[in-house]
C-alpha cells in the first residue's frame, strides 16, 4: 500500500477537532486510508476516536497509507494544514 509521510499541522495535533474533519473527509472518500505513527499500527482513518488514539502532536511525523493515489494526497493534505485555526 503506497504511503506518505507528513508533518501534522493543527496546533493541537491530531486530536478532537482535526481528528474529526479528517475522519469525515476519508469516509466520504469511500476507501481504505489508514493513518499512522512510523514504526505503529496504523488505524483507520474514517474514525476520529482511532486518529485520537495515536496521540500524535503538532510537529509530529504521521504515515498516511491508501491504495487509493488522489485519497492518500487528500489526507495527507488535511494531516499537514491548521485545521484547529
Amino acid at each position: 500500500m503506497p504511503t506518505k509521510s507528513v508533518v501534522v499541522g493543527s496546533s493541537v495535533g491530531l486530536h478532537a477537532r482535526p481528528a474529526q474533519l479528517i475522519a469525515q473527509a476519508a469516509e466520504e472518500l469511500d476507501v481504505e486510508v489508514l493513518i499512522g505513527i512510523p514504526g505503529g499500527d496504523p488505524v483507520d482513518a474514517s474514525s476520529s476516536l482511532m486518529i485520537m488514539t495515536l496521540g500524535a502532536g503538532p510537529g509530529d511525523t504521521v504515515e498516511v497509507s491508501s491504495d487509493d493515489e488522489s485519497a492518500l494526497e487528500t489526507i495527507a493534505a488535511m494531516v499537514e494544514k491548521d485545521l484547529d485555526a
